[in-house]
């Protein structure tokens, strides 16, 4: 927790600045379901976990700042909070060697894999101008402690971040940003840190595996692998700063997504086993 008062006026000039306090307090809560799935069967290996949880906190990381006053005002969901994860892994050796005649061209051939389906994580909000009047945006390792106000309403208008590639002009932010406003004078915003979720994953990481005995100790295995193999945007969250001023045309500022993952990558390999 970061307890600090800052000057919030020119008294000292650029001979005084702010000094921060740091104190370690938080607390968290994690709850889930998990289940998990294994079935083998002839060529096919296959390997399922679902879980669904909700994680709470008032502080996740060294970057969020504890409210000084009431540090139950900072819960929040954490950071990391992802509501539906759903990851499947798999292995199947392809039936060459029975299609064809056995033999080490048609012998050993695998295909496997990993596919993620998740929910995005929370969108953190933030308001950098210390309208609170608490002096804590400038001192301490990261967020500010200042929150927008946010007035109840649709809150998603564009959950698929790819359609403002093929609008030629305005275009529509990730969330509805007209919900929130900047906070009165020397009070806080009613908005929590973070409580609705950026955009989710689907991601699928294939491989295609050939091994070739060389001796009965060695093996000679040859790897193609794709990582993001359909080369689906793996959007980052939204802008969550009401003091980044949103422009419509360039799709930039509060409440629009800036950035993403990387794009599809192949690599293949030869590795030796012994």
């Amino acid at each position: 927790m970061i307890q600090v008062r800052q000057s919030l006026g020119p008294t000292g000039g650029s001979d005084f600045g702010s000094t921060g306090w740091f104190r370690t307090l938080a607390f968290s809560s994690y709850n889930s379901l998990d289940v998990t799935v294994r079935h083998t069967t002839g060529r096919l290996t296959l390997l399922g976990g679902y879980t669904y949880s909700k994680s709470m906190d008032n502080s996740s990381t060294a970057t969020d700042q504890v409210h000084p006053y009431n540090p139950h005002l900072s819960r929040a969901l954490s950071a990391f909070d992802i509501t539906h994860n759903l990851v499947l892994s798999y292995s199947y050796e392809l039936p060459f060697d029975k299609l064809f005649h056995p033999g080490r061209l048609t012998s050993g051939w695998v295909i496997s894999g990993i596919t993620r389906f998740a929910t995005g994580l929370p969108i953190t909000l933030s308001e950098t101008d210390d309208n609170s009047l608490i002096g804590a945006t400038s001192v301490g390792p990261g967020s500010t402690l200042d929150e927008p106000n946010y007035a109840p309403g649709k809150l998603y208008l564009n959950t698929d971040p790819r359609k403002n590639s093929r609008l030629t002009s305005t275009k529509v932010p990730y969330f509805d940003n007209a919900l929130f406003s900047t906070e009165t004078l020397g009070q806080f915003g009613n908005a929590r840190r973070r409580f609705f979720h950026g955009p989710g994953t689907n991601n699928w990481d294939l491989a295609l595996l050939k091994d070739i005995r060389i001796r009965e100790s060695k093996t000679l295995q040859f790897r193609a692998e794709l990582f993001n193999a359909f080369n689906h945007t793996q959007f980052n969250g939204p802008d969550g700063n009401i003091n980044d001023v949103p422009d419509y045309n360039a799709g930039t500022g509060f409440g629009f997504v800036n950035s993403a993952n990387d794009a599809r990558v192949a690599q293949f390999a030869l590795k030796v086993l012994f």
